[in-house]
């Protein structure tokens, strides 16, 4: 199964890691941006492997801005250098 823990073991990002997205790079406030890893999911009718993760920033009104699921394919995937020229982090999501 592709939810079990062992299959991402030796992923780049693992459960639990910190990670920052690449917008980040070019915004003033430096807790933007960041990101828990709570664990890795799959869908239930298509099998695609999913990321789940968890904002560590908050909105102005102090309320977490929530959790998340992001295809697994896309979350570990490098930067568009070619939409996002300006910014040099090598992929979308990297360990802090």
């Amino acid at each position: 199964m592709a939810n079990n823990y062992n299959d991402y073991r030796n992923e780049r990002l693992k459960v639990g890691d910190i990670v920052q997205h690449f917008k980040r790079e070019h915004v003033e406030d430096k807790s933007h941006y960041l990101y828990k890893i709570l664990g890795f999911a799959e869908h239930t009718e298509t099998g695609e492997k999913l990321v789940v993760y968890q904002a560590l920033y908050k909105n102005d009104n102090g309320v977490n801005y929530g959790i998340y699921c992001r295809p697994y394919e896309m979350f570990m995937g490098e930067v568009d250098h070619e939409k996002y020229p300006n910014y040099t982090q090598k992929y979308r999501f990297e360990l802090v």
